[in-house]
């Protein structure tokens, strides 16, 4: 949405019918529920206003939220949203599964920052699942 311009339910359509599970440049993509992404996406849309702060704050004054690559901005703004709304999901497991993600697309530091955002966030949001304060 942020590079297409594009309405939300034209991206998840795009989505669904050429990369969830679909060969894209040789490669066959893994599958993904469709209903899940559709939830995910949506919410993000809604909650943006909420996330985005919520990103910023953990990020070095020099590098706002705006300043980062669009893929790595989307994928934490997922992952922030799964920490805020998917309760059902240990924050850990987030963390661990957008890192993975993170991965996938990039080689650098990019993976750190996932981690720290999502660490950081996590510890806002939920932390009943990391105990006292500094504790890991």
């Amino acid at each position: 949405m942020d590079v297409g311009r594009v309405s939300l339910p034209r991206v998840v359509a795009e989505f669904e019918a050429f990369r969830l599970g679909q060969e894209m440049e040789g490669e066959t993509l893994r599958s993904a529920d469709a209903a899940f992404f559709r939830l995910l996406v949506a919410g993000v849309v809604e909650e943006q206003e909420v996330i985005d702060p919520l990103i910023h704050a953990t990020l070095p004054p020099s590098w706002p939220l705006a300043r980062l690559d669009v893929t790595l901005r989307s994928l934490l703004r997922c992952g922030v949203y799964e920490l805020k709304s998917r309760r059902d999901v240990p924050a850990r497991v987030v963390i661990s599964e957008y890192l993975d993600v993170a991965h996938a697309f990039f080689e650098k530091e990019e993976p750190g920052l996932v981690n720290a955002v999502l660490d950081k966030v996590a510890r806002d949001v939920r932390p009943d699942e990391f105990g006292k304060a500094g504790a890991g």
